[in-house]
């Protein structure tokens, strides 16, 4: 019976939509071509931010910088009882999904899927989004200028995700 409802669910609503619009008196299928060009149009608008994004993000994992923060806050996260094989995930986070996943899997490859840092790691990337490159679609496409004051709260939500993953763990195991 699932399977049949999940099955059914989306054209079902495409039908709803479109008994809908024709009850209504509209034009359907120019209402769809409309949003689509729109869509096209955002895709377009959006394409700069996407290419520097991925290509900071490549930049940052081939030149050794994460490795080198890593290495510099090491002592910090010592003391605070953070384990430093998480912190790469920590910096890359925020900014992409696809190089946070990447180093997600390198590290339950390493460490292990139920072991403490997999566990944390599993955490981190149920509990945080990638700030950076939201922030950047979503200003980008209503055409937002001023980011300051979305970017320091967004950012602190992710520490906070961060760290709340690192203590639920440490009460856990």
């Amino acid at each position: 019976m699932i399977d049949f409802i999940s099955a059914s669910a989306i054209p079902l609503i495409i039908l709803i939509i479109i008994i809908y619009g024709v009850s209504e008196k509209n034009k359907v299928y120019d209402s769809f071509l409309d949003g689509a060009k729109e869509g096209i149009e955002v895709v377009f608008n959006l394409f700069p931010t996407l290419i520097g994004i991925f290509v900071a993000v490549g930049a940052l994992r081939s030149s050794g910088i994460i490795d080198l923060i890593v290495k510099i806050i090491e002592p910090i996260t010592n003391m605070v009882n953070i384990p430093s094989e998480i912190m790469p995930l920590a910096l890359l986070r925020p900014i992409s999904g696809s190089a946070s996943m990447a180093v997600a899997v390198d590290i339950m490859k390493t460490h292990g899927v139920d072991t403490f840092i997999g566990l944390i790691t599993s955490t981190i990337m149920g509990s945080t989004e990638t700030t950076l490159y939201t922030i950047a679609i979503y200003t980008s496409c209503v055409g937002i200028k001023k980011t300051r004051f979305i970017l320091l709260p967004a950012l602190l939500a992710d520490v906070a995700g961060m760290i709340a993953s690192v203590v639920i763990w440490r009460i856990l195991s």
